[in-house]
């Protein structure tokens, strides 16, 4: 399955960026980078919604670290919402839970 982008602005300055499928090396993860260079310099807080991704490897989790770098040279904020099962397993292991902020849903984002 590939990779698909939804985004919308919840508010003013926030944009939500629902992920589906799998960001795994490939030319779905180019999308994403494609994304995230297009938006840092747009939006003060990109939210990702990753419930919906099913699979990540260390290139996906490579582009939060981009975009995580990009947003704040930017004075922006990133959040990663829904992360559950593998996907929030991938992000411990590496400890970038403790850089990046984790929420369970956008809401609370």
């Amino acid at each position: 399955m590939g990779l698909s982008i939804e985004s919308k602005e919840e508010k003013p300055g926030t944009l939500v960026a629902a992920l589906k499928g799998e960001l795994i090396l490939g030319a779905d993860c180019n999308k994403l980078a494609q994304f995230v260079q297009a938006q840092a310099d747009r939006n003060h807080h990109l939210v990702f919604d990753v419930a919906g991704i099913s699979q990540i490897d260390s290139t996906g989790i490579g582009l939060f670290i981009d975009a995580y770098s990009r947003l704040e040279k930017a004075g922006g904020r990133m959040t990663i919402a829904g992360a559950a099962g593998a996907v929030k397993d991938a992000f411990h292991v590496t400890r970038l839970d403790t850089v990046f902020r984790f929420v369970g849903t956008v809401d609370a984002a």
